[in-house]
């Protein structure tokens, strides 16, 4: 989309992984985001190197963030752990009204925007958390299969091909998640169960594969997208991964100990930023979702896509577009209610089938 929109993009966090992702393909689709950070050199580096504006600054101090977003119309939040950092980016975006997305896959926070959506609609702007790989693909195919499935009852969602190298940010998060389990929803009510202790198979296409439940973001934006109360998230597994979630999941107390917390999160930092553009290129992602309506009645759709953060990168990227562009409703959104079902559609090198 050419340059004649209104207001300006910020890309908060370009210097990481994903951030600088979508930083150089805004580059290649004749974008011209504002590149901002807390890392001053890093920042001013990428921006150099592609052309953009940059600004400098972290999120502890509230009027400098402020000060900061003058001028910007739509923020696009790439700088996790997302339970840390989205409330004060979100509380200026609120006082300077601007529009608010992120790349969270965090439950809690796409539950705590959720939960301010009158203080968005308020302020006048659209709040919609994980525009990436979570949850855009896996939004929009659940609602694509519960419309085909009258008086759903029961949704859940399988994946396949997240990637064994993950960035420095969803490694974080990861870690920083072991100690507490996992979830599901029941009745409308995210329950806590143990790690590793629920499983199931789905076939994504090349016969049944083993699964074990996640606390996926879907179990929070699926829940608002199409208004099903019972929903569980899966990833793909290996026997070994089972058996190292179920022991770890009997170890809270240690796993999420101040020692191996560091200790995990310096061999993530220890390792590549992601995976390489290589890497990427050969990489797919697969979505099975399956709707019960609780008489028989099971529906199944399933979705290819590419690489993760290659995908997060364009629907990113393709929703700040919308909300530059003014397509941009207000209060708390997810993909699939603010752009539809077929949203994902959009994205290159991806399809859908109905099973």
């Amino acid at each position: 989309m050419p340059e004649d929109m209104t207001g300006k993009l910020m890309v908060y966090g370009a210097n990481g992984y994903t951030g600088t992702l979508v930083a150089e393909l805004a580059k290649t689709q004749g974008l011209s985001p504002m590149l901002a950070g807390r890392s001053a050199e890093p920042v001013r580096a990428l921006a150099e190197r592609l052309g953009f504006e940059h600004r400098v600054f972290g999120l502890d101090v509230s009027s400098t963030i402020d000060a900061c977003l003058d001028g910007i119309s739509v923020v696009l939040h790439c700088a996790g752990p997302f339970s840390r950092t989205s409330k004060p980016m979100f509380d200026a975006c609120l006082r300077k009204k601007v529009h608010y997305l992120d790349v969270t896959g965090e439950v809690a926070v796409f539950e705590a925007l959720a939960a301010r959506s009158e203080e968005a609609k308020m302020a006048g702007i659209m709040a919609m958390p994980g525009v990436g790989f979570d949850v855009v693909p896996s939004d929009c195919l659940a609602l694509h299969t519960a419309r085909r499935v009258q008086g759903a009852k029961v949704l859940r969602i399988g994946i396949l091909g997240i990637g064994a190298r993950m960035s420095h940010g969803t490694a974080t998060t990861m870690v920083e998640g072991l100690s507490k389990g996992t979830w599901v929803r029941r009745g409308g009510k995210l329950t806590q169960i143990g790690a590793g202790s629920l499983v199931r198979k789905f076939d994504f296409g090349r016969g049944p594969r083993l699964c074990m439940a996640v606390p996926w973001g879907d179990l929070a934006t699926a829940y608002r997208s199409t208004g099903i109360g019972d929903i569980e998230t899966y990833f793909a597994v290996d026997r070994g991964m089972l058996w190292s979630a179920r022991t770890l999941g009997r170890l809270p107390w240690l796993v999420g100990s101040k020692p191996v917390q560091r200790l995990m999160k310096w061999r993530i930092d220890s390792r590549p930023a992601g995976p390489s553009e290589e890497e990427r290129a050969r990489g797919r992602s697969i979505f099975v979702v399956e709707v019960e309506d609780g008489a028989g009645q099971v529906a199944r759709s399933r979705l290819e896509t590419p690489n993760g953060y290659t995908l997060t990168a364009f629907t990113a990227l393709d929703i700040a577009r919308r909300a530059l562009g003014g397509e941009a409703p207000v209060g708390y959104q997810t993909p699939a209610t603010a752009y539809g079902r077929d949203l994902i559609l959009q994205s290159p090198d991806t399809t859908r089938v109905d099973l």
